[in-house]
This record gives structure tokens, C-alpha cells and sequence, in this order.
């Protein structure tokens, strides 16, 4: 092996998380091969070519990499480097604009044949649309759509038809970003594809569908939850990503803490009442629910759902999915729940008075119910639900407990530093919040920021390879839980407003989102301009310093 040259211990001479692989040579090997004998091309000049390898003394893998110096007629640096730069190479080399690429060569290629085969052949009706959304090139495209939003951690997949191209967006952590643009004529058969493998009609383009399907990647089961749309430009396609990951079923990883935390533990041990979690939609008011749920789920206990749409199958719970077209609506639903002999209900959203009516004649006579509604604040629950009708003596012995929730992005935990500079009149403004509440709540915080200003810290990512140079991975929650107690109790009775309600709460140690959310800032779990963004405060555009951190 003349023509090859071995490197050992220079894996640090190289950026890995910045570097560039050039597209011939990333078309120049086969996926398949750099997946079997873990070697990968990453640079190249006129004489050399540089190859990432994880281990030289596969023999297999050295035959393999003597054939493709030859084809390539250079020397060959073989750098040697561990499985984990092996992995981070290959997610730059996994380019899904390349791949796309391919495929859309693919396709135009077999378009063209096809429009020769038919000048040559009479197809059958339909035969050939079907052909064309079953063709290898579109089923790889939508494989590497889909592939890419898992490997970046996507809850949302976007497919848009503009004006001149099809758009696909990715929703991370709250935030849609664009990622691939594709051809404007590709567009109908990608959406078909998806439509097939959703059961849906490819033939109905007039009106929205929703639809579901799985897949197994890397051993577990993906499902999808799938909406088309017809819009001005052809059809929109939303994916949902509905990844069962067990971690999310412990409260304290969502977010939930100190007394908070106490009053969600205490409340679902209940033999009877309703649980209500509140916020706008994208709140992850369903993950709390289900997480709840996976709590309550025991061999003694019978629990029934209704949902719109069931989002994650739970083993030992009867699921089931309401359908208004067919008048199968929550209220409808929640009738035939009661003589299931239920314990607990889960009904998925109380979206109008007789639903809520239900409801609360279900918690009335001994069932534990769990729902969510659509209200900004925990306390505005109760009038919401004064409002569908019910009677305020009836909610104040059926409510329990009111969870209000948003969704803030989590500095990434690999490359959180401190802030250099924070502005006084942040700080000024955090102690004033936080200034009612009692020290028990900064426990956890290990000072007390109101009386110890000089301690406060702001937090923030600088971007790394775990986060994607983006500062911020994953999310968690900021919330308020409004607990009717018996003071409270009386006074919902007495059609008490919300004012008063959230003078009594304060009293029993109510925190509200804003708090909650401060308190998760100087803990260094989320920004400042993250808590200014969901809450709408305006302190957060006036973190950062004067050096333009």
C-alpha cells in the first residue's frame, strides 16, 4: 500500500465541528460503503486525499480504501479518529440537500423515460400516477425529509408550495426554520406520497385531510400525524412528529417544581375532581396530560380518553378518538364513558358548555377528570367556565387544581456560560417580581435574589456541536398552578372575580408564569429574551451589555 500514508493521533489538528466536506467528494463514495467499512473522504488537493477512518487494521475495510485510492489515482492520507468524530463527520456528510439533489435527478431522469414509454404504451387509468408517487426517487425524498427533521430534533415538518418552489420547514423547539427548497413540479408527488402512506384519498385536493402513519428508525416505533391543506399554490402538508420518549413522563424534567410539583402529586392521588391544564396551543398541555396519565396508569385503576387526535398510544388505558363528522364529538363521547365504569376520564380539550357540563357532573359523582382549556392565565379558568354555563357552586366543588404552562427553549447544558454584563434596571425589575414571594421558593436557587442581588447570574449558549451552534437544545416549562383550596373554594362559590382569587392563591404561595420563569432564568435554564418572548415582557431587550454580547 504504497500509495497510502497512515496518520495516528492528529484527530485534534482538525475544526470536526466546523469543517466543510466538498460535494465530489461526498458524491465520489457510496453511502453504503462509508457506513460498512467507517471511512469517509474530507478532503482533497491535486496529490492527496485525506480519509477519515476509524480503524486501519479491518482488513476488509483497507481493501476497500486501496480500491478507492485507485479509482481516484492519489495518495491517501488515512487519518485515524473515534467512532464519535466518525459520527460527526458523517452527519455533515448525511447533506440532505445532496441527497435531494440525487433524487431529483432520479426523478426528472425517469419522468423523461416515462413520457417516452407513454407515447410507445397505453397506461391504464391511474396506473401511472400511481407509478410516478411510488417511483424510488420520491419515496427517497420524503425518506430524507422525514429523516432529517428526527436527526434534528423536530417536532413539525412543513411542506409548502410557493410560487415558484416547494419549501420544507422544520419546527425546533418552537421555532420553524428553513431547511430544503425543491422543484415546483415535485411538489404534487411528494404530497401524494404522503398521502398514500397516510391513507389518505391522492385523488381529493379540494379539501383538508388528516391522516397518521409509522415508521421503525434506529429500533423504535415514529408515529406521524398528518394534515393536508389546500392552499392557493397546490396543497400544504404538516407532519407532526409524535417521538414516545419515555423521559418526558417525569414531571420534574418537564419543569414542574418546589410547591408546584407538591400540589401536582398531591391533587392526583384525588379520588374525584377535575384536573385542568391551561395555555395556548403549542404549550405542551398534552405532554403534561399524558405524563399525568403514566402516573395514574395502575393494574386497579380503569381509565378512559377521548382525544382529538391520540397523539401517543399508552398501554393499559382505553384511547379513543372523537369524529364530529360522524356527531362523535367529546360530549357525545363523555356519555358513553360514564357507563364504562370509569375511574379516571382524560377528556382531551372542553371546547364548549355541554362538554364542560359533563365534566363537571363526572367529577361530581366520584370520577377523577383531566382536560385542558384554552384560557392565558391559570386563575381565568374559573370565569371561563362560568361563562360555558356552569353554575359557580358546582365548580368550586368539582375544581381541584389549575395548571397555566408555556413553553421556553433550554440553554444548552454543554455550552452554558455566564453573561458578562446584565443591566441594572433587569435586575431591578426581577427583584420587584419576585419580591412577595416566599423564601422557600429559592431553595433550589441556593440565594435569596431579592436581598442578595450580588449573586444574580444570567446564563446563555454559545453554540456547539451538541446544540448546533444554536445556544439552545430542547425545552421546558414555565407555570403557574392555581390550587382551589377551601378558602378559595368558598369564595368561586361566592363568584368571587379573578382579582381576589389571585390575592387568596398568593397568600398560599402562588407563583405566576412570569416567576416561575425568572426563577428558571437566574437558575440558568433558559434567557432572559426567551422569557421576554413568551410572556411578552420587555426587560429582555435590555440584557445585553454595551460590548454587544
Amino acid at each position: 500500500m504504497d500509495n497510502i500514508i497512515l496518520k495516528k493521533g492528529v484527530e485534534d489538528k482538525i475544526d470536526w465541528d466546523n469543517i466543510e466536506i466538498p460535494k465530489e467528494l461526498i458524491e465520489s463514495i457510496s453511502f453504503d460503503s462509508i457506513i460498512e467499512y467507517q471511512l469517509i473522504p474530507f478532503e482533497e488537493d491535486e496529490k492527496i486525499l485525506k480519509v477519515a477512518m476509524v480503524d486501519f487494521d479491518d482488513n476488509d475495510a483497507r481493501n476497500a480504501l486501496r480500491f478507492y485510492a485507485n479509482k481516484k489515482n492519489k495518495q491517501i492520507e488515512v487519518w485515524v479518529v473515534s467512532k464519535e468524530i466518525f459520527e460527526l463527520i458523517l452527519n455533515k456528510f448525511k447533506n440532505s440537500e445532496i441527497e435531494i439533489d440525487k433524487a431529483v435527478k432520479n426523478f426528472e431522469k425517469e419522468s423523461e423515460a416515462r413520457k417516452k414509454k407513454k407515447k410507445a404504451k397505453t397506461f391504464k387509468a391511474g396506473a401511472e400516477k400511481l407509478e410516478v408517487i411510488q417511483d424510488a426517487p420520491v419515496a427517497k425524498m420524503v425518506e430524507v425529509i422525514i429523516k432529517n427533521a428526527i436527526a434534528g430534533g423536530s417536532s413539525d415538518i412543513h411542506i409548502e408550495p410557493l410560487e415558484e418552489k416547494i419549501r420544507v420547514r422544520y419546527r425546533v423547539d418552537g421555532v420553524l426554520h428553513s431547511s430544503l427548497f425543491l422543484p415546483k413540479n415535485i411538489g404534487p408527488a411528494i404530497v401524494s406520497r404522503i398521502k398514500i402512506l397516510s391513507n389518505l384519498k391522492i385523488d381529493e385536493k379540494r379539501k383538508p385531510q388528516d391522516g397518521r402513519f409509522r415508521i421503525k428508525e434506529k429500533g423504535k416505533f415514529i408515529d406521524f400525524r398528518v394534515s393536508t391543506f389546500p392552499v392557493s399554490q397546490g396543497e400544504k402538508v404538516v407532519m407532526r412528529i409524535l417521538e414516545k420518549d419515555d423521559e418526558l413522563i417525569n414531571l420534574k424534567l418537564l419543569g414542574f417544581r418546589g410547591r408546584d410539583l407538591a400540589k401536582i402529586n398531591k391533587v392526583i392521588t384525588e379520588p374525584y375532581g377535575i384536573i385542568l391544564i391551561t395555555g395556548p396551543t403549542g404549550s405542551g398541555k398534552s405532554t403534561t396530560l399524558y405524563s399525568l396519565l403514566k402516573m395514574l396508569n395502575k393494574e386497579g385503576t380503569n381509565i378512559v380518553t377521548l382525544e382529538d387526535p391520540i397523539e401517543y398510544v399508552l398501554e393499559g388505558i382505553s384511547q379513543s378518538q372523537v369524529k364530529p363528522e360522524i356527531d362523535y364529538t367529546f360530549a357525545v363521547g363523555l356519555r358513553s364513558i360514564l357507563r364504562q365504569d370509569p375511574d379516571i376520564v382524560m377528556v382531551g380539550e372542553i371546547r364548549d358548555s355541554e362538554t364542560a357540563e359533563l365534566a363537571v357532573h363526572a367529577a361530581l359523582t366520584g370520577h377523577l377528570v383531566l382536560s385542558t382549556l384554552h384560557t392565558n392565565t391559570a386563575v381565568g379558568a374559573v370565569s371561563r367556565l362560568v361563562d360555558m354555563g356552569i353554575k359557580s357552586f358546582l365548580l368550586s366543588s368539582a375544581l381541584k387544581i389549575v395548571v397555566g404552562q408555556r413553553l421556553v427553549r433550554r440553554i444548552c447544558s454543554k455550552c452554558r456560560v455566564k453573561r458578562e454584563k446584565i443591566a441594572s434596571n433587569v435586575i431591578k425589575m426581577f427583584q420587584e417580581e419576585l419580591r412577595d414571594l416566599p423564601k422557600s421558593v429559592f431553595e433550589e436557587l441556593g440565594y435569596d435574589p431579592v436581598n442578595e442581588p450580588e449573586k444574580i447570574n444570567f446564563y446563555k449558549g454559545t453554540g456547539c456541536r451538541e446544540c448546533g451552534n444554536q445556544g439552545m437544545k430542547g425545552r421546558i416549562l414555565i407555570s403557574e398552578i392555581f390550587d382551589v383550596n377551601k378558602k378559595i373554594d368558598q369564595m368561586i362559590g361566592d363568584n368571587a372575580d379573578e382579582h381576589e382569587l389571585l390575592a387568596v392563591a398568593k397568600e398560599d404561595g402562588f407563583t405566576t408564569m412570569k416567576q416561575d420563569g425568572i426563577i428558571k432564568v437566574l437558575m440558568g435554564e433558559t434567557t432572559v429574551e426567551e422569557l421576554q418572548r413568551v410572556t411578552d415582557d420587555e426587560s429582555g431587550k435590555e440584557v445585553i451589555s454595551a460590548k454587544g454580547e
